[in-house]
């Protein structure tokens, strides 16, 4: 099964996060199928994370399931209302 998750890059005091297709089975910032976008968190008071969103549509159409931070973070960026809508 493919997940939509994040892994952590960037440094212990400045953290970024690329959100990945992987693998249920690989360990968290290990290998992945392919990057569809990126979270950066401590960036600005306004926490966006940024998608392409024919990747991610295509893996959603696919069968991939979202965690559930990520899932919020579709709902945030009004990718997931074009999923379902």
């Amino acid at each position: 099964m493919v997940k939509l998750r994040l892994q952590r890059t960037g440094t212990k005091a400045d953290p970024h996060y690329r959100i990945v297709a992987a693998d249920i089975r690989a360990p968290r910032d290990g290998k992945f199928i392919e990057a569809i976008g990126h979270f950066h968190p401590t960036a600005s008071t306004v926490k966006k994370a940024t998608f392409n969103e024919e990747k991610t549509l295509s893996w959603l159409k696919k069968g991939a399931q979202p965690t559930d931070t990520v899932l919020a973070l579709l709902k945030k960026d009004d990718v997931w209302s074009k999923f379902k809508g």
